[in-house]
């Protein structure tokens, strides 16, 4: 019965660091990229996309509001050589692609 009651507990502290992980991952993932990042720096990463179902929760966190055929938010960006900013809106009707990456 003893060891029944521990198992119990101990299931049960377990299972409330996991909840209390899950929300804390969770939040930092809906924060600012930067935000999240600072988060990550110390966060055990094999712990939280290890023990968590990590992907999903981050699909969810970033999955936006767009749908298919709305016309992409606006924004300006520095070209290359940093004389200028184009803005996207400048670029409506012409072909645009947008590469998002880390060349580093």
């Amino acid at each position: 019965m003893l060891l029944k009651t521990v198992a119990l507990r101990f299931a049960t502290a377990l299972g409330m660091v996991y909840v209390l992980l899950f929300a804390t991952v969770a939040t930092a993932m809906l924060q600012t990229p930067d935000r999240f990042g600072m988060f990550m720096r110390y966060a055990p990463a094999p712990l939280v996309w290890g023990a968590l179902p990590a992907t999903r929760m981050w699909l969810w966190a970033r999955a936006g509001s767009l749908s298919q055929g709305d016309p992409a938010p606006e924004f300006a960006l520095q070209t290359h050589d940093g004389s200028s900013r184009v803005a996207l809106s400048s670029l409506r009707g012409r072909p645009v692609v947008l590469v998002f990456g880390s060349y580093t």
